[in-house]
């Protein structure tokens, strides 16, 4: 669509909407300035203990360091590797999983309650069992990633096909389309931007889970770097990690909705 085709007032209504995103940005990255401005200031006077609570000069000068040296490349890629393989895991098999539910009314009964018992219970609890269970490394990180997150993928998944639209599922029983037929042509098409929500809370998890399996038995990672930090009392290290971990959370985070917006984009 031209310029020329779009009315004045239908101009000025996007002029806003881009101005409104304009300054939540500003707000944002003001906020995020006014934040670590306020607690190298608070370092510096005294205000809080640097030792505990670190600063952001010091935080900066240890990751120039570890990144200079290599250890800090070393360490993100490791849990990077085992977030994105439990990530990718659990949403497969959560997803396959949810499918066979849909598929069987009869088993979906059967498990439900499991499924329920599985979501409520602690997953920190469960970590050290899993790691025995399937082994110290990157194994038992990864399997500990994939079950914190494949249950809220299962149950998300499956409350999603379930509320599929039943006059369009009738309508294409009606063509005499299969069972195969209407997942593929309908059910999962219209599940899209439920998966997308979906995969934004695993990705969370997933790191929940491989920090929770890197704090019980690791040798390399950003939760190693913290467990080590707080172990020897630099906790520079552990805000260090603590930082980069919120960093790669957000920017991961941000991948999963550029997705989503060129996704809505497309169908629209």
């Amino acid at each position: 669509m031209s310029n020329k085709s779009i009315s004045k007032s239908h101009q000025e209504y996007l002029s806003a909407i881009k101005r409104r995103k304009r300054s939540i940005l500003i707000a944002q990255i003001g906020i995020l300035i006014l934040t670590l401005v306020l607690w190298e200031v608070a370092a510096n006077f005294r205000w809080i203990d640097p030792f505990i609570v670190s600063s952001p000069s010091r935080i900066v000068k240890l990751f120039i360091e570890y990144a200079t040296n290599g250890n800090l490349h070393k360490h993100v890629f490791v849990s990077l590797m085992e977030t994105i393989v439990g990530f990718a895991a659990g949403t497969i098999l959560g997803l396959i999983i949810a499918i066979g539910l849909w598929w069987s009314e009869y088993w979906a009964r059967v498990i439900d309650p499991y499924i329920v018992v599985l979501n409520s219970l602690p997953k920190t609890a469960l970590a050290p069992i899993i790691i025995i269970w399937v082994g110290a490394g990157y194994s038992g990180i990864i399997v500990t990633a994939i079950s914190v997150s494949i249950v809220v993928t299962i149950m998300n998944m499956y409350n999603s096909f379930i509320s599929t639209d039943p006059n369009k599922i009738k309508l294409l029983k009606t063509f005499g389309a299969s069972k195969p037929q209407i997942l593929k042509k309908l059910v999962l098409p219209a599940s899209i931007p439920n998966l997308i929500g979906t995969l934004k809370i695993s990705i969370g998890l997933s790191w929940v889970g491989v920090i929770i399996g890197e704090f019980l038995v690791s040798k390399a990672g950003i939760g190693y770097l913290i467990v080590y930090g707080s172990q020897v009392f630099k906790l520079d290290i552990v805000m260090m990690g603590v930082v980069i971990l919120a960093i790669i959370c957000a920017l991961m985070y941000k991948i999963i909705a550029s997705i989503e917006k060129h996704f809505i984009k497309w169908i629209e």
